[in-house]
């Protein structure tokens, strides 16, 4: 597996999208561990492309979480961020509808809530590159694996799982939470999440280090 640095990454991106020549909405898929960086490098990638005039958004798949009352009546609270805590055939009409309608308002996850609030945010008709950010985007398990025929470009964020555990449990830290707390919500839900986006996703494009 060839690694590739952000800027490297950029200009790969940049010269795909000069060459497309197609109408349609052009779709980046970002995947990665959960703490690999994927809303920070989505951001960044979404400012350089519009610097360099590409015309670019973002979709965050963490707009699509499950309420913590579904989660709760399933039994799933304390999974909240595992693949089967989001509402994926959501995302993918999420997907279907900005390739084929010139605005659409779609959903955030609001940090400071911890919950998605949907019709947050509009993706003008102007926005031609659709970043789509989040862990799962290239999972190869149903129903995550439904979308993968709508990325056009899919890039994997690379990192190695002693670095991610480092991230998590500093994470958590800035939570108040005890010793306890923080070592489960590392261990029993967020690094094994990790691991199984490491092992279990189909082969990207691109894989990015970080």
């Amino acid at each position: 597996m060839k690694t590739l640095n952000y800027n490297e990454l950029l200009s790969i991106l940049s010269y795909n999208l000069d060459q497309n020549t197609l109408k349609k909405r052009y779709f980046i898929a970002l995947a990665g561990p959960p703490a690999s960086g994927k809303s920070t490098i989505s951001e960044k990638l979404n400012e350089d492309l519009n610097i360099k005039g590409f015309s670019s958004d973002i979709l965050q798949m963490d707009g699509f979480h499950l309420d913590d009352a579904i989660l709760s009546s399933q039994n799933l609270l304390p999974r909240k961020g595992s693949p089967e805590t989001f509402d994926v055939m959501g995302l993918k009409s999420f997907l279907i509808r900005l390739a084929n309608e010139p605005e659409v308002i779609v959903p955030i996850f609001d940090r400071s809530l911890e919950l998605s609030r949907s019709s947050a945010v509009t993706i003008s008709e102007n926005k031609k590159i659709i970043i789509v950010e989040g862990n799962y985007l290239l999972l190869n398990s149903h129903p995550w694996n439904e979308l993968n025929n709508y990325f056009d470009s899919r890039v994997m964020i690379h990192c190695e799982e002693s670095v991610l555990e480092k991230r998590l449990i500093d994470r958590w830290k800035g939570f108040n939470l005890t010793q306890d707390q923080i070592n489960q919500k590392v261990y029993e839900n967020d690094l094994p999440n990790g691991v199984n986006v490491i092992q279990n996703s189909i082969e990207a494009d691109y894989y990015l280090d970080n």
